[in-house]
């Protein structure tokens, strides 16, 4: 492998190599930005304020503290919270992923009639929008106010996915198509026995954007909805992290005032880490999904 590496390299001019050094620096660099905030905000949930506003981060375990977790986890909120976040975010991503893949198809076809004037009503939907009081007046007349479909619904359909899966299905040979004429089979058939599959890995991008998306909303629900019981896990984080802040006019008991600070400062981190958890767990399962080399062989010459 040494060797190998060795000839590539000789093959390679010094502006290439040039080159090449300075985008494994910026790599690093990138890489860096998106490691040290992770490991300061791991490390700050567990630490004492006091200690770390003072001395910074520290590896000192004694000034450790599991007030904040033992504090969120103990709340029967944040479960009911959880299974809210999850039902939205599952439902929200297979009805968005479907409407996006079935609008996109059509869309893709080279002789699909009146698509120039289905491709200008999308755009026009990409920067112009009825504004919130009327989204908001739209969703009471149509009853669906507190309730979980007034917070999947509304962003079910995203017109920049659709582009996305269209300029997919544009990517793919015709003679797949013409392959399945052949032998017979309908546009339903070819859309889900053979496209579909063919389809997975830009299915698992858009699947995993949708379901990041609704995880870490909460401004839909802060507005449509009512009822705790309703409510997704955002939405119970920040309305605990709110709770533990101190008020701006409680100047009274000061041990009480900076007993909330500190809890409230432990809460920002700890919360953050609750909040992305699932979402690092589950992306190595959509690993795999992204190398479009899924195509090599769909076609025999």
């Amino acid at each position: 492998m040494a060797k190998q590496k060795k000839s590539k390299m000789a093959l390679y001019t010094r502006q290439d190599k040039i080159i090449l050094y300075c985008g494994y620096a910026l790599l690093g660099l990138f890489l860096l930005a998106i490691i040290v905030p992770m490991i300061y905000i791991v490390i700050a949930s567990f630490m004492d304020p006091v200690t770390l506003q003072n001395k910074g981060i520290s590896f000192d375990f004694s000034k450790w503290s599991l007030d904040a977790y033992q504090r969120v986890v103990s709340d029967k909120q944040i479960w009911v919270g959880f299974k809210n976040a999850v039902l939205y975010s599952i439902i929200f991503t297979i009805i968005s992923v479907a409407v996006t893949m079935l609008a996109a198809y059509p869309m893709s076809l080279p002789d699909f009639k009146g698509k120039a004037i289905f491709n200008t009503l999308f755009v026009i939907t990409m920067f112009f929008s009825g504004g919130l009081i009327p989204t908001y007046l739209l969703i009471n007349n149509l009853g669906l106010l507190d309730s979980m479909w007034a917070v999947i619904l509304p962003g079910a359909f995203s017109v920049w996915n659709m582009i996305i899966a269209r300029t997919y299905y544009q990517g793919i040979p015709r003679e797949l198509r013409e392959a399945a004429d052949v032998d017979g089979a309908s546009e339903m058939l070819y859309f889900f026995k053979i496209l579909l599959p063919v389809c997975m890995p830009v299915v698992a991008v858009l699947a995993l954007w949708q379901f990041v998306a609704m995880w870490n909303s909460y401004f839909d629900a802060m507005i449509y909805l009512n009822s705790a019981s309703k409510q997704p896990l955002q939405l119970v984080l920040r309305s605990i992290l709110i709770q533990s802040q101190p008020e701006s006019g409680m100047i009274a008991d000061i041990q009480s005032t900076a007993e909330r600070a500190k809890m409230a400062e432990l809460l920002k981190y700890a919360t953050i880490i609750i909040s992305s958890l699932p979402l690092l767990v589950m992306y190595p399962f959509f690993q795999k999904y992204f190398d479009a080399g899924i195509m090599a062989g769909s076609i025999k010459g």
